[in-house]
């Protein structure tokens, strides 16, 4: 026969509820005794009644556990503003990142022309100061660039003037070749025409 499982609901039937916590009490009570032999574990267990009585069990000291738990809680709160200063310490990083941010951001749309109400004239000298330097500098590099760019087409050029040279002196070349060949040509022609006359029938006499 099966053991039939309880409900897990308050019992409405008060001897009936009292039996059922003096023998769940026990086997609380001995499961914490077996769990404290069986791990070496510190328990201390606190049961009131419904009727208001007390029923205590522990391993060592109830008073000894509880002194230790309160230690403990002390321990955890001492610890708790560590994580808030980390925060306080990532958020003053944040906050000091951002301003610098905000004064780069300022800064370039100064250089813009932006945003230069509020400026004296001290900081609108050093703002001038800063837009002539890099003026200098990108009309530096331009120039630098721009004469690159010469040279690169300069060279270009020589190579193409060397190629026409080249090209002009093949075609000479040719020319000469083929005026030494012309005469002989004539020669070969004037004298077939000369043998096909001696070749001819006589007139008659």
């Amino acid at each position: 026969m099966t053991r039939q499982k309880i409900q897990i609901k308050k019992i409405d039937n008060t001897a009936a509820r009292q039996v059922t916590f003096s023998k769940r009490r026990r086997g609380l009570f001995k499961k914490a005794l077996e769990l404290s032999t069986l791990c070496d574990a510190e328990i201390a267990l606190l049961v009131f009644s419904n009727t208001g009585k007390l029923f205590e069990y522990s391993s060592t000291s109830t008073r000894q556990v509880i002194q230790r738990r309160d230690l403990h809680s002390e321990r955890i709160d001492r610890l708790d503003p560590i994580p808030s200063l980390e925060l306080q310490l990532q958020s003053s990083t944040c906050a000091m990142l951002s301003k610098e941010m905000a004064e780069k951001t300022r800064e370039v749309r100064q250089l813009r022309g932006e945003q230069l109400q509020g400026l004296d004239l001290e900081e609108l000298k050093e703002l001038e100061k800063l837009l002539e330097g890099g003026l200098n500098r990108v009309k530096q590099t331009k120039e630098e660039s721009f004469f690159k760019e010469i040279n690169t087409l300069k060279r270009k050029g020589v190579e193409l003037m060397e190629e026409n040279q080249k090209l002009k002196e093949n075609m000479e070349n040719l020319g000469k070749q083929g005026q030494q060949s012309e005469p002989n040509g004539h020669a070969w022609r004037s004298s077939s025409s000369d043998i096909s006359l001696r070749l001819g029938l006589p007139y008659p006499n």
